[in-house]
């Protein structure tokens, strides 16, 4: 995979997206994503369900995140190979956005 070429397609991600890509290092289904991230935000981020399942229509689509099971009529998603070096990508951009915010004040 292109790093180049996926950062250029798919970086920055919004917010919502983030937070469903990092709570599908473990396999979930939409509703689960959405209590797992309204609990590690601590109530910050409240992902709606419009906003939930057009990112992972999306997601699919684009060979982010795969389907791996249904469990009560709700697919279950897990991160593909390209999904995760794109959040790797992310989290490496984050973390020099955050360095450089450091440095600059002086809190370095």
């Amino acid at each position: 995979m292109d790093t180049k070429i996926l950062q250029k397609k798919y970086l920055p991600l919004t917010e919502a997206a983030y937070y469903v890509l990092i709570s599908l290092n473990k396999p979930r289904h939409g509703y689960g994503i959405m209590q797992h991230v309204k609990e590690i935000t601590n109530g910050r981020i409240n992902i709606g369900a419009g906003t939930m399942y057009g990112n992972l229509s999306r997601m699919e689509k684009e060979g982010l995140i795969t389907p791996v099971a249904e469990e009560s009529r709700k697919k279950v998603y897990e991160l593909s190979e390209k999904g995760r070096t794109v959040q790797k990508l992310e989290l490496e951009r984050l973390e020099e956005l955050l360095s450089l915010g450091k440095t600059e004040m002086g809190d370095s």
